[in-house]
């Protein structure tokens, strides 16, 4: 198997479009990925939080190829630590996904001998911030006037 990964997508103003969901079966359909769980929720004004059913999800959008997604790694505890990350009055979706494009590669690395010993995920927001402080800190190219 390979790295398994979530993302908790928050939908403000509760407004589901289907935008981008396109793209995730792309990614399951070139086998880059395999949809373990994907649950949508809501979390109301007063900070409760509802499971949401397919068909009550976006504005004219057919998510139901998404139906039955469900490994049952989530539970309970688990929607209702991705709904604290949550702002009130949203909705969101929950994903839990196979990277399967890493397990032929990790199978081969291991014949080979070789053993994972560390991993992670740098946050987008840190990497974008890296970006920014490498592009002031390098002199712009071009002509040099002497």
């Amino acid at each position: 198997m390979g790295p398994v990964d979530y993302l908790v997508l928050e939908f403000p103003g509760n407004r589901m479009t289907g935008e981008g969901f396109p793209l995730l079966l792309d990614l399951v359909d070139r086998g880059i990925i395999r949809i373990l769980d994907l649950v949508f929720v809501r979390k109301e004004a007063d900070g409760s939080v509802a499971g949401l059913e397919l068909q009550d999800i976006g504005e004219g959008a057919d998510l139901t190829v998404f139906e039955g997604a469900s490994s049952g790694l989530l539970d309970h505890s688990d929607l209702q630590d991705a709904a604290s990350a949550l702002e009130t009055d949203t909705s969101a979706a929950i994903l839990v996904y196979e990277n399967t494009w890493a397990a032929p590669l990790a199978r081969e690395l291991r014949r080979g001998g070789a053993q994972m010993v560390a991993g992670g995920r740098i946050p987008v927001q840190a990497l974008l911030a890296s970006l920014d402080a490498l592009e002031q800190a390098t002199p712009p190219s071009g002509p040099v006037n002497a």
